[in-house]
């Protein structure tokens, strides 16, 4: 049997309420239906996109591969670059075995030293930076600058939706047709964005489910031109739902009315001792000394109390340790708190101690995520190709069992990964 190949196209937000509208679409039906299907697909904690991403592509989670958030602890920067992952992943193992392999998208992956052909997710750097420089910086080699990016530029425009994601999907066709990589994956975000700006329900999230199955046919289609169809089996899967929220809390507020944290005349922050990092639909505590055994009892003993007020947005207070024992989640954090379900967290620190919902970030949308992975619409597999077996349903699977899955299909090996592949979608060669 010819090596296998595998595209893997992660639909950002989709969850399986949406497949009974994909399921009467034209790529869905000629490209997926009738493949191998987990009928319930349960996202690692928090449920936010670099976090799940990196279980996805490492089996592991967070507390192993150690991304437990988009940003950076204390900066507004985003978890762009690979160095930031401590564990190996799908990429370095395809290529330990000589695999072709390409990104186009997928969080954290910058500068991967295992990525043949690759896109970061990556972005323009203030006004007097520009997209093909950022892409140049975050790993992208001059062949794809000039036969990829180049050729689908015109439509990029930063992170707007469609556009940035059709040149997602423009360019992993283009990665195919010309490259032929025995491994690529792709994250457009299209779905996830019209739920942060509508709801989760909303009409235009309908839209983004239809302009996912355009993205399935133009890369079916890119594999076919290619002449490599009759070996690749194609993913859709996803990382995370959304729940609707009804408004923000910016629980830094309290902690600086309460003096552990410090601001100036101008309400700049001089100093803290406890500080508040927001997730969406949960947040992470930080404490100056996390080995103070006295500031950590007077932060627990706040926080217990704003849990039980029951106003604070707060339904659940966990410490590190609990966080990784119960979810695998661990960092640089004292204390995680969970959402009472439908409030978001955010991070200012002077009030007002409530803010309406707004789309200048994702996690202050009229939807959002980031809260226990049991908890709201969960996301979706669905496979098709060589491997998989047609007809073949999983009840339920987790996140991390992905990978592994994808290291049967390619056999290569995933030593480190926590979970396990689902062997009952595969048949009998590649179990």
């Amino acid at each position: 049997m010819k090596q296998q190949r595998l595209i893997v196209l992660s639909a950002d937000a989709m969850i399986t309420e949406d497949l009974d509208y994909l399921k009467t679409l034209p790529n869905y039906k000629k490209y997926l239906e009738g493949g191998a299907v987990v009928g319930r697909v349960r996202s690692i904690y928090p449920t936010v996109t670099y976090p799940a991403h990196t279980s996805i592509s490492t089996g592991t989670f967070p507390h192993k591969h150690g991304i437990y958030s988009n940003l950076e602890d204390f900066s507004k920067d985003w978890q762009w670059f690979h160095e930031c992952v401590k564990t190996e992943d799908i990429f370095t193992a395809a290529k330990k075995k000589g695999l072709t392999t390409a990104a186009v998208f997928w969080p954290v992956t910058g500068n991967h030293p295992d990525i043949d052909y690759l896109i970061d997710e990556y972005w323009a750097q203030g006004k007097d930076d520009d997209p093909r420089s950022a892409f140049a910086r975050s790993g992208s080699n001059e062949d794809v600058l000039k036969n990829v990016i180049d050729k689908y530029m015109p439509i990029h425009r930063e992170r707007k939706h469609p556009f940035c994601d059709d040149f997602v999907i423009g360019c992993a066709a283009e990665m195919i047709k010309l490259y032929k990589p025995h491994l690529l994956m792709i994250h457009p975000g299209n779905i996830d964005g019209y739920r942060h700006a509508h709801g989760v329900f909303a009409p235009a999230v309908t839209k983004g489910v239809a302009e996912t199955d355009e993205f399935i046919g133009i890369l079916a289609q890119a594999a076919i031109e290619a002449g490599v169809w009759d070996e690749t089996n194609i993913v859709l899967l996803s990382d995370h739902g959304q729940m609707n929220i009804n408004r923000v809390i910016n629980l830094n507020v309290i902690l600086a009315e309460e003096g552990l944290i410090t601001l100036d005349e101008n309400n700049k922050i001089v100093s803290w001792d406890a500080c508040v990092r927001s997730v969406g639909m949960s947040a992470y505590v930080y404490l100056r000394d996390k080995n103070d055994k006295e500031l950590f009892g007077k932060v627990s003993e706040l926080l217990d109390s704003l849990c039980r007020s029951e106003v604070y947005g707060i339904s659940e207070v966990l410490t590190t340790e609990e966080a990784d024992k119960r979810y695998g989640l661990s960092g640089n954090f004292s204390f995680v708190l969970e959402t009472d379900g439908y409030t978001s967290f955010g991070d200012k620190h002077v009030r007002p101690l409530i803010t309406n919902m707004n789309n200048s970030d994702y996690r202050s949308g009229h939807a959002t995520h980031g809260y226990m992975p049991e908890k709201g619409p969960q996301p979706v597999f669905l496979a098709k190709g060589p491997a998989f077996k047609n007809g073949s349903f999983l009840p339920e699977s987790i996140l991390v069992n992905h990978a592994p899955t994808f290291a049967k299909i390619l056999k290569i090996d995933l030593s480190e990964a926590e979970g396990i592949p689902m062997t009952e979608l595969l048949n009998e060669e590649f179990k």
